[in-house]
C-alpha cells in the first residue's frame, strides 16, 4: 500500500476570502503545534489525488442561495462521478468546517452536502462537521474556535505521528510572531516604467495585473468579460425625503465588443476615497510615489498561485493600495491584531491587543471590530504606537472586493448602455456610527457631465435568459425589480416580432408614495396590450407593505393570485425570485408550497418535492444577496 503523506492537506472554497482566513488560521494552529500542513484552495487540488492523502480539512463557504463557491465547482463535480465506489477514499480522514449565515435559506448547505459525500466515498470523519454562522455573537470564530480544539485534541489521538513534537509542549499563549507570506521589491525610480498612479489610467489587463500580484487573496474567474464603462445617467428613484435612497444607474459600454444579456450581472472595482487612502499611506509612512512588486515569500511556497499567469511589471505604491487594499471599508480579521501586538511600543496598547487576540477576548473584540465595522484605518488610528512593516499590511488588510449588480437593461432595447438600479448604503452602527457603502456611495457621487472609466466584468448570474415561448412569473420585491426590468424590456421588443408567453410580476415596496421604483414603467406594460397587460395574459401586482396598519408582502399578493399562479406552472411556466436574502425567499417559498398544496390538492410533501423538481430542469430560480 502507497505510504501517505505525514502531514494536514488544508483545502478551501473561499467566494469572499473567509474560508481563506480560516484555512490560514488552522495552518498557524498547525505550525505552532508541530504538525506539518499545506494550504491549497479547491481549483489548485486535483480531486483525483484524494486517495493518496492521510488526514484532509476541508474548509468551505457556501455562496448565495446554497451555491458552492467558484474555486469549487470543478472539483465537486469530480467528487459527484457515478464511477466511484463506496471505498473510494478509504483511508482517507477528514474534517469539514463550514461558513455560512443562518439568515440564509439554505444555511451552510455546501458543507452539509460535502460531509456526506465524503462518507459515502469510504472517508472517516475526525470530528463531526463544523458550521459557522455569521449570526452568532461572535461571528462564524464562535463556532470555529470550539471546534477547531476538539479538532487537534481527536487528530492527536487518531494519527500521533503527523506530529513532529510532543504537543503537550504546545502553549495556546505561546507568542511567537510567524513570517509574512509576501516579500515586497521595492525598485529604483529612475528604472521604473511610466505607470501613473490613478486605476483609470491603467487598462483592465494591468488591473487584473496588480490585483493578482498577491496570489490567493483574489478568487480567479474564467468566464468574466473585461470592460470599461462609464456614466451615463445618474437618477434617483425614491423620494428625497425618504429613508432610501435608489438609484436608476446607466453607463455606456466603452468596449465595442463587449456583449451581454439579459440576466447577467455586472462587477464592479469601486474607487476608494483619496483622502482615505492619504491617510492611509501617511498613518504607516510609506512613499506613495515608490515602484514595487510583491512577490511569495520562500516561507510561503504552500499559498495558492494565481492561475493568470500576468507578467506584473513594477507599479506604484499607491496604486497597489487604491486596487488591492480595502483600508476604509472592511473591518480586519482577528489575526490582524494579533500581528499589531507584537508591533506595539504602548505597554497598554499592546496588552489590549494581546487581549483581543486571545480566545477569552473573542467576544469583545467582535463587538469592538466587526459589530462596528471598524476599518483597518479606524483600528490604526485606536493604536498609535503601532508600526507595521509593509509586508503584514499587504497579508493582513482585507482585499478590496468587487461588487455584483443584478443587471436592469436589454441589450435589445439600450445597444451599448448597462443599467442598473442599487441602493445607496448606509446604516447607523451599535455606538451610534454612520457608515455608508464603499461602491454604492462612490456611484451616487459620480457625474454623468465628466467621464470615469470603471473597471467591470459581466459574468453569467443565477438568472438565465428565458426563451420567449416561457411563461414568466416574476417576484422581486425593492431592488429585487432589478432584473426584472430587464426581462419586461426584453419581452415587450419580442412581443413586437411575434407571439410571446405571459407574464406576471409581483413587486413590493414600502410606500406607493415614496418608493414605487420605475411606476411608471411597469404601469406602461399594463395598458396597451403590453406584456404585463391582462389581455396578455400578463399581470402586475403591488404589495405596498406600509400603506396600511398590517403589513403587505409580496407573498400575500401571490396568495391572492394563487389560480393564475397554477395555472402558469401548468402551462410550464417558470418562477423567477430576486431581492433580500434574508427571509423573502424562504416566505415566497412557502407561499407557493400553499399554493401548490391549495390548487393541486397536494400534500405540502408533495409541493416541497414539485418546487425541487423545477430547480432541478431551470424552473425555479433565486438571485439574492444580503
Amino acid at each position: 500500500m502507497e505510504k501517505k503523506p505525514q502531514r494536514l492537506l488544508i483545502l478551501y472554497a473561499s467566494q469572499t476570502g473567509n474560508a481563506l482566513d480560516v484555512a490560514e488560521h488552522v495552518e498557524r494552529e498547525a505550525g505552532r503545534r508541530h504538525c506539518p500542513a499545506i494550504v491549497l484552495s479547491t481549483d489548485q487540488f486535483d480531486a483525483r489525488e484524494l486517495p493518496s492523502e492521510g488526514t484532509v480539512c476541508f474548509i468551505v463557504s457556501t455562496t448565495g442561495q446554497g451555491d458552492t463557491p467558484d474555486s469549487m465547482k470543478e472539483f465537486w463535480r469530480s467528487l459527484l462521478q457515478r464511477n466511484l465506489s463506496h471505498q473510494w477514499l478509504e483511508g482517507v480522514y477528514y474534517a469539514v468546517f463550514g461558513l455560512g449565515d443562518s439568515g440564509y435559506q439554505k444555511y451552510n448547505v455546501v458543507a452539509k452536502k460535502l460531509d456526506k459525500r465524503l462518507t459515502d466515498l469510504g472517508a472517516k470523519p475526525i470530528i463531526g462537521k463544523g458550521l459557522g454562522d455569521e449570526q452568532h455573537p461572535s461571528g462564524y470564530e464562535g463556532d470555529l474556535d470550539p471546534w477547531l480544539s476538539s479538532f487537534w485534541v481527536t487528530l492527536k489521538k487518531m494519527h500521533p505521528s503527523i506530529f513532529t513534537c510532543d504537543t503537550q509542549l504546545f502553549d495556546p499563549n505561546m507568542k511567537v510572531l510567524d513570517y509574512p507570506k509576501f516579500q515586497i521589491i521595492y525598485h529604483d525610480v529612475e528604472k521604473a516604467p511610466s505607470y501613473v498612479s490613478r486605476n483609470i489610467d491603467l487598462n483592465l489587463m494591468e488591473i487584473e495585473s496588480v490585483r493578482t500580484m498577491t496570489p490567493g487573496k483574489f478568487p480567479h474567474h474564467d468566464c468574466r468579460r473585461q470592460c470599461f464603462v462609464n456614466m451615463a445617467k445618474n437618477v434617483r428613484l425614491t423620494n428625497e425625503d425618504g429613508d432610501r435612497d435608489v438609484r436608476l444607474f446607466e453607463f455606456n459600454i466603452l468596449s465595442s465588443d463587449t456583449e451581454y444579456e439579459v440576466g447577467d450581472v455586472l462587477e464592479i472595482l469601486p474607487c476608494q476615497n483619496p483622502a482615505a487612502v492619504n491617510a492611509f499611506l501617511q498613518r504607516c509612512n510609506l512613499d506613495p510615489e515608490s515602484y514595487i512588486s510583491v512577490q511569495l515569500a520562500d516561507t510561503a511556497k504552500s499559498l495558492p498561485v494565481s492561475k493568470l499567469n500576468i507578467s506584473c511589471k513594477p507599479i506604484k505604491l499607491r496604486t497597489f493600495v487604491e486596487l488591492t487594499m480595502d483600508i476604509a471599508s472592511a473591518s480586519p480579521r482577528r489575526y490582524f491584531f494579533e500581528v499589531m501586538s507584537f508591533f506595539a511600543t504602548a505597554e497598554h496598547e499592546k496588552e489590549r491587543l494581546q487581549y483581543f487576540a486571545s480566545p477569552e477576548g473573542r467576544d469583545d473584540l467582535y463587538q469592538y471590530n466587526q459589530k462596528e465595522r471598524r476599518t483597518v484605518l479606524e483600528v490604526l488610528e485606536d493604536f498609535p504606537s503601532v508600526q507595521m512593516p509593509f509586508e503584514w499590511f499587504v497579508q493582513l488588510v482585507p482585499p478590496l472586493k468587487t461588487r455584483l449588480f443584478s443587471i436592469s437593461s436589454s441589450p435589445l432595447a439600450h445597444p451599448d448602455q448597462i443599467h442598473l438600479t442599487v441602493a445607496v448604503v448606509a446604516w447607523t452602527t451599535p455606538f451610534k456610527r454612520k457608515r455608508h457603502g464603499l461602491c454604492s456611495t462612490w456611484l451616487a457621487g459620480l457625474d454623468p457631465q465628466k467621464e470615469t472609466r470603471i473597471p467591470a466584468w459581466i459574468q453569467r448570474g443565477s438568472l438565465r435568459r428565458p426563451s420567449p415561448s416561457l411563461p414568466l412569473i416574476l417576484i422581486g420585491p425593492g431592488t429585487g425589480c432589478a432584473p426584472f426590468r430587464a426581462f419586461v424590456e426584453e419581452r415587450a421588443l419580442q412581443s413586437t416580432q411575434g407571439p410571446v408567453a405571459p407574464v406576471i410580476f409581483f413587486f413590493g415596496c414600502r410606500n406607493q408614495e415614496k418608493d414605487f421604483l420605475y411606476k411608471d414603467s411597469w404601469l406602461s406594460h399594463c395598458e396597451n396590450s403590453g406584456v404585463l397587460s391582462e389581455e396578455k395574459g400578463g399581470g402586475f401586482f403591488v404589495a405596498f407593505s406600509r400603506d396600511q396598519l398590517q403589513k403587505v408582502y409580496v407573498q400575500h399578493k401571490m396568495r391572492e393570485q394563487s389560480q393564475r399562479i397554477w395555472e402558469l406552472l401548468g402551462e410550464g411556466g417558470a418562477v423567477y425570485i430576486a431581492g433580500s436574502a434574508t427571509k423573502m425567499p424562504a416566505d415566497v417559498m412557502l407561499a407557493l408550497e400553499e399554493i401548490i398544496t391549495k390548487e393541486g390538492g397536494t400534500p405540502m410533501e408533495s409541493a416541497t418535492r414539485l418546487i425541487r423538481q423545477l430547480e432541478k430542469v431551470g424552473r425555479y430560480n433565486v438571485e439574492a444577496w444580503s
